[in-house]
């Protein structure tokens, strides 16, 4: 199954929120608990991390840009998924997708 990674919202005021950097690229093995990018609003940048393991499979948002809360920014999956647009990892076909939304890692 496919993950979507969302941009999270870690304020009740938040409404966008940009990709400062990701820590892993396309086709790395990401577990859980670790930091996958960095968020920043303008008011603060946190880590988000990964809630689940697998494959980064797609990444949408790249470093440097911005989407609004909720937006999918990549995907996460087993190697060999396809993810919606056509992006693949290999070879079998995206069987469910499952959200989930990044934690807020600071203290």
């Amino acid at each position: 199954m496919a993950y979507e990674i969302l941009m999270p919202k870690l304020g009740l005021t938040m409404t966008e929120g940009t990709v400062e950097e990701w820590k892993f690229r396309e086709g790395d093995y990401v577990k859980k608990g670790d930091a996958l990018f960095s968020v920043s609003t303008d008011k603060l940048t946190n880590d988000v991390e990964s809630e689940a393991e697998g494959v980064l499979l797609k990444i949408l948002l790249p470093a440097g840009e911005t989407a609004p809360c909720k937006a999918i920014v990549g995907y996460l999956g087993q190697e060999g998924e396809s993810v919606p647009g056509g992006a693949e990892s290999r070879s079998s076909p995206l069987r469910r997708r499952k959200s989930w939304q990044g934690k807020n890692t600071s203290s």
